[in-house]
């Protein structure tokens, strides 16, 4: 048995710290071709609204260089790519060779190409060098990270000064009749939905737990403010489910 500091959440179970990397690979590589039409089925088309909405929080401006980190499937990518024009540039970057491989297909039949570049990587240690980006976003992505706080580190390092960092996650409901109604729909109905969409109920049940050991919206703003991150908030969206954490660098 792993000494419990050698040891990670991985939905409800506890798993060696070295294992959850390729056990959250397997469940995206599993999703990865129903990914899209799944975050319309459980979010009822919701999840596009929490995008447009950290776009419009973004900032981002013709000429810039972005990282839409744990990019998956490019929604963000694909509206970066617009603002940020031909003289900018976007960089997909997900650990998960299936969701760029969707994401690159998914991008280029709308059209996307020339300032959109795909680097596989892992979030911990982004191979870029400092100050580089004016801005990262992360959405529905940095709770399947092993190492959150040593991530967070990594996006503040290749952040140029005066870039700022969007964070788009779920989080905690804040009313508690929403997170009961919320609690019954995603361990009941979330699996349910997965298997007959995706034939994987496994791989959403997981989601859901993953989404229970995150953590909750002060704590992660606290974790940010303490790789040096300022000026941080924090959004609740749709009663808490989703959280938007803005931070910056100076």
């Amino acid at each position: 048995m792993k000494p419990h500091d050698e040891q990670t959440d991985f939905g409800y179970k506890s798993v060696a710290r070295e294992e959850k990397q390729g056990l959250v690979a397997d469940v995206f590589h599993s999703v990865a071709t129903k990914y899209d039409v799944m975050n319309d089925l459980m979010s009822f088309g919701i999840h596009r609204l929490w995008k447009r909405h950290t776009i419009a929080c973004s900032g981002a401006r013709a000429g810039q260089t972005i990282l839409d980190l744990a990019g998956g499937t490019g929604d963000l990518t694909a509206r970066f790519s617009d603002i940020v024009g031909p003289e900018g540039q976007v960089v997909l970057g997900d650990i998960n060779d299936s969701m760029l491989k969707v994401g690159r297909e998914k991008l280029r039949n709308l059209g996307k190409v020339g300032n959109i570049e795909y680097v596989q990587m892992n979030a911990e240690a982004l191979p870029f060098p400092d100050n580089t980006f004016d801005l990262i976003t992360i959405a529905f992505g940095l709770r399947n990270v092993t190492d959150k706080s040593k991530a967070l580190a990594s996006m503040q390092r290749v952040l140029k000064p005066g870039g700022r960092l969007l964070v788009l996650e779920f989080s905690k409901p804040i009313h508690q009749p929403l997170s009961k109604a919320y609690d019954f729909y995603s361990f009941n109905l979330l699996p349910n939905m997965g298997k007959l969409v995706a034939n994987d109920a496994e791989s959403y049940r997981y989601l859901a737990e993953s989404i229970r050991m995150h953590p909750d919206q002060e704590t992660l703003k606290q974790m940010m403010e303490d790789v040096g991150f300022e000026m941080t908030s924090y959004e609740n969206l749709t009663g808490g489910i989703v959280a938007l954490h803005k931070g910056f660098k100076f």
